[in-house]
């Protein structure tokens, strides 16, 4: 297991808090929620620990909303970490998980957290073309399918995606599956439950 400094008496609860707190966008707070659910499947798969890597996927972004700027996005947010009694391994992870290279991958958690982010909000996108919207009936095929569609969710970033799957060392495909057991797992939370027979349209 990952030798984890702990984590200051901080709580789930007080992620959410946070989150809640500095993000106002429902599918922004869903995308966290998403990411910290596939964390948390992969920390209970791999022996980690399951609270630190949720909370790390939970406050991923929680400063985006505020700062979109790629040159603050991470920074100001792992500043305010440090500076509110938050671990500093959660602040450093926060940086790795951006773009600029001077704050390299260097932990497990920093590369679960890099092969996750985009996919969670992929596979949604996936999800919410469907008939019926719920992330239960998303197939892995699907997934890879719709990738080779350049217009579909093109805000996401196509070229994070199997090379964050090699890195975290994880078969591309399978590593699609465990998300998508993840997310149909916590669908309710995720507003990806789907709409019942009852409400199913043909529109």
């Amino acid at each position: 297991m990952s030798d984890y400094p702990d984590l200051n008496g901080k709580t789930r609860d007080d992620a959410w808090v946070l989150l809640a707190e500095w993000v106002q966008t429902d599918s922004l707070r869903k995308h966290c929620l998403s990411v910290e659910t596939a964390m948390r499947a992969y920390a209970e798969r791999l022996g980690e620990d399951v609270e630190a890597w949720g909370m790390l996927g939970l406050l991923h972004d929680f400063d985006y909303e505020r700062y979109p700027n790629l040159d603050d996005h991470t920074k100001i947010g792992s500043a305010y970490l440090r500076d509110n009694g938050w671990p500093d391994w959660l602040a450093d992870a926060l940086l790795a998980h951006g773009y600029d290279d001077a704050y390299p991958r260097t932990t497990l958690y920093d590369r679960a957290l890099f092969s996750v982010d985009e996919l969670t909000g992929f596979v949604a996108a996936v999800a919410l073309v469907r008939p019926s919207k719920a992330v239960a009936d998303v197939k892995v095929s699907s997934v890879t399918k719709k990738l080779k569609d350049k217009a579909f969710a093109a805000a996401i970033h196509r070229d994070e995606l199997r090379p964050g799957a090699e890195e975290f060392d994880v078969d591309f495909n399978e590593h699609i599956a465990v998300i998508i057991e993840a997310m149909s797992a916590n669908a309710e939370v995720l507003g990806l439950a789907g709409i019942s027979s009852g409400q199913e349209t043909d529109a």
